[in-house]
């Protein structure tokens, strides 16, 4: 029997799996990468959501103020983008979509690790320009973006294009 004459439920790929066995693969391995990032993103948001009780919030340059405010935005919204797959998945749960689910998931996920890049950026020009008000602040922080972009985006994509065929399959397969 021809390869196109199997159901597609029943094809598996490379790694010898179903598609269901391979969406279950990719929920576990979403779930653990977004557990990092959420941790993260919730303590820094924690620490955020302080900074207005204090009294030295009082005395800020209301630029100051509304650099604090995107920021905090920006960190509620990238703790939603990543705590979406949750709610996502136990709202399609049992629904017999999980490889939709997990692509959505992923796309939140991706969208939820922009935000935090723009979070982070945000605290740091801040708490930079609260502690320095020195004219290097924005430099310094542009090489931080710098760095993030390299590290959470230059070498995946990099590793992606240097060590996969067109297909994403690993040139060696």
């Amino acid at each position: 029997m021809a390869e196109d004459e199997i159901p597609e439920s029943d094809r598996r790929t490379r790694r010898r799996e179903t598609p269901e066995e391979r969406a279950d693969r990719r929920w576990t391995e979403l779930i653990q990468e977004i557990r990092v990032a959420q941790t993260g993103v919730q303590i820094l948001l924690g620490f955020l959501l302080t900074v207005v009780f204090t009294p030295h919030f009082q005395s800020l340059e209301q630029t100051d103020k509304t650099i604090y405010l995107v920021t905090v935005v920006l960190g509620s919204l990238a703790t939603g983008a990543l705590i979406g797959p949750v709610a996502f998945h136990r709202i399609v749960s049992g629904r017999r979509i999980k490889p939709q689910a997990v692509v959505w998931a992923s796309r939140l996920t991706f969208l939820g690790l922009i935000l935090l890049l723009a979070t982070l950026v945000s605290a740091l020009f801040l708490i930079l320009r609260v502690a320095t008000h020195d004219g290097y602040v924005p430099w310094l922080v542009s090489g931080v973006v710098a760095w993030y972009l390299v590290c959470w985006f230059g070498l995946p994509l990099w590793a992606r294009f240097r060590y996969t065929n067109g297909d994403g399959l690993s040139s060696d397969e």
